[in-house]
């Protein structure tokens, strides 16, 4: 026997089967925020410089480059309004730990190269 085709199922069942994803899940919410921040502090200041790089010369590029700083001011948002708090707080654990680990392993990498 074969699986129901969607026009075999009433629309009403096909729409609860969907109903959490409307509802903001709590989960989607935290796994999505906190991905976000990985993203933020690992591919945004390569990507902006890069692009300062395509647009500038290098030296123009490395005094532009504190501007990224400005970024910040999206998570900062997004842990003011009410709406996106949630997400924003799983965004800045997300920035928080990944920046934890990789100034952690940078140092050990140094400590290791340079040696004693």
């Amino acid at each position: 026997m074969s699986a129901p085709q969607t026009t075999d199922v009433p629309r009403e069942q096909r729409e609860r089967t969907f109903e959490w994803w409307h509802h903001s899940h709590p989960t989607f919410a935290a796994i999505t925020g906190f991905f976000a921040g990985m993203l933020f502090v690992t591919a945004l200041p390569g990507a902006f410089v890069g692009v300062l790089r395509l647009l500038f010369s290098y030296e123009t590029a490395e005094t532009l480059f504190p501007l990224v700083a400005v970024a910040l001011a999206l998570p900062i948002t997004l842990l003011v309004k009410r709406k996106t708090r949630r997400f924003g707080q799983y965004m800045f654990i997300g920035m928080v730990i990944t920046a934890l680990v990789v100034l952690g392993v940078a140092s050990l990498v140094l400590y290791f190269m340079a040696g004693d």
